[in-house]
């Protein structure tokens, strides 16, 4: 498993980035991998943008990966601290799934630490996870597999064709561990109830 990017090419200061912003999906977005999902945006320019979807979970665990990635012998060795027990793995998108990353609050720092937004870091090398895992991490993380990624004018495309609803990210719905009920929390950020934008799609 692999763990970098190369963030150059999506990286860049915009008059309307949505940076550190979520994308909320339409109830129009019925296709996997991207129905009901909320996507926190990592970096967006002219060039394209890229994102995590942070409220679908992975089959495997996060002791299950330390185990994989050999940072532990065995799952039955981890004596996680109680931040690494609270570490979820997403389904970040459908690019490149074998790689990963973790998005953390940004009281730990490595070299190849990026600051996408205040308050917020992504880290995709292994090293945060061996940090993580001898109680030494950041104090919120969230490990994601794969990410989602746009061309150039693609996410605005989608946004004018009403698939994406916007709004400012709120870090409590990033690092919750209730993956469920993320989608309904970033919905009420805008004032909308779930119920009401699930009948205004059936008369669609």
């Amino acid at each position: 498993m692999k763990l970098d990017i190369d963030l150059d090419s999506v990286e860049g200061d915009v008059a309307h980035s949505l940076e550190g912003h979520f994308l909320i999906a339409m109830p129009g977005i019925s296709d996997e991998p991207f129905a009901r999902t909320v996507i926190y945006v990592c970096a967006h320019s002219p060039n394209g943008a890229m994102g995590f979807i942070i409220n679908k979970s992975q089959p495997m665990s996060f002791p299950a990966l330390l185990t994989q990635l050999d940072i532990v012998e065995s799952e039955s060795d981890i004596r996680l601290p109680s931040g690494g027990r609270e570490v979820s793995v997403c389904v970040g998108g459908p690019v490149e799934k074998g790689r990963g990353f973790v998005l953390h609050s940004d009281d730990y720092d490595s070299e190849s630490t990026v600051q996408v937004a205040d308050n917020i870091s992504l880290t995709p090398t292994v090293d945060i996870l061996r940090a993580i895992s001898e109680g030494i991490g950041p104090r919120t993380a969230i490990m994601a597999l794969g990410y989602s990624g746009w061309a150039p004018g693609q996410l605005e495309s989608e946004i004018a064709a009403n698939g994406w609803l916007t709004c400012k990210a709120d870090l409590g719905i990033v690092f919750d561990t209730d993956l469920d009920n993320k989608y309904d929390r970033a919905l009420r950020l805008l004032g909308i109830e779930p119920a009401f934008l699930a009948g205004e799609a059936g008369h669609a």
